[in-house]
């Protein structure tokens, strides 16, 4: 039988605290609560990742130090 912790993380009340007071405050509308975030991130003015910038370099400088592989000669057979 599994058995539930019965001691309790102020950290996690915490969480679970907050969550609740988001979702009290928009009356559980995860639109509303996704399009408030979303002002809020734009108003921070800080830099936020996005998949259309993943795995892209971030200095193009040209100088890559992968070999190219387009040129090779074939095996020897």
């Amino acid at each position: 039988m599994i058995q539930k912790l019965t001691t309790t993380d102020p950290v996690i009340d915490e969480i679970h605290r907050t969550r609740r007071e988001i979702s009290d405050r928009f009356g559980g509308d995860l639109h509303a609560i996704l399009a408030d975030a979303r002002q809020r991130q734009a108003a921070s003015g800080r830099p936020v990742w996005s998949p259309e910038l993943a795995n892209k370099p971030m200095h193009p400088s040209g100088g890559s130090t992968v070999a190219d592989n387009s040129e090779t000669s074939p095996a020897a057979g």
